[in-house]
This record gives C-alpha cells, sequence and structure tokens, in this order.
C-alpha cells in the first residue's frame, strides 16, 4: 500500500512543478504587437509609409546573447530600416538599415 501512495504523491508533485512552469514563462508577443511597438519607437520625426513583420518568431544572436525575435521592418522615403523584436520583453534588439 506504501508503494502507491507514494505513486500518487509523486504524480501529483510533478504536476504541480508542470502547472507552475507554464505559468511562469512569460507570453510569447503577438506579431500585430510586436510591430506596433516598432513603429512606435522607430517612428519619430520621420513618416513611415509602410510596414511589414515576420509572424513566426526566430533565434538571433548579439554580442554574444541568443534572442527570441521578430523580424521586420519599416519603409520611409529616405531608406528603409530593419528590426529586431523581442518575442517576450518586447525590447527592440536590433535595428539597422536595409541596403
Amino acid at each position: 500500500m506504501a508503494w502507491k501512495q507514494w505513486l500518487v504523491g509523486a504524480a501529483v508533485g510533478a504536476a504541480v512543478v508542470y502547472a507552475i512552469r507554464s505559468a511562469s514563462k512569460p507570453a510569447l508577443l503577438a506579431p500585430e504587437q510586436a510591430l506596433a511597438l516598432a513603429k512606435a519607437a522607430l517612428g519619430g520625426p520621420r513618416a513611415i509609409r509602410g510596414s511589414w513583420i515576420q509572424s513566426a518568431p526566430e533565434r538571433y544572436e548579439k554580442n554574444g546573447l541568443a534572442y527570441t525575435v521578430y523580424r521586420g521592418g519599416v519603409c520611409r522615403d529616405d531608406g528603409d530600416d530593419e528590426f529586431f523584436i523581442n518575442a517576450y520583453t518586447r525590447a527592440i534588439v536590433d535595428a539597422k538599415p536595409l541596403s
């Protein structure tokens, strides 16, 4: 009988650990929200005439750190920029002009 109680206790413990880990992970940002945040941050005084974002997050490395990011871009009359926005923290990891 003791082994059955131990087995039930182990199963309940595993379920609790799984639930806590699932709840503690930050939610993935929606691509549309990421695009709106990037446009607000990169807009400034120059008017944005177009924008795009990839709907699937990808891995991006910068300065030896790996990030889960959305890749996107903004189009302006004076040039286009590509940006990488962290899919979890909403921070812009990198932005650079497209050639």
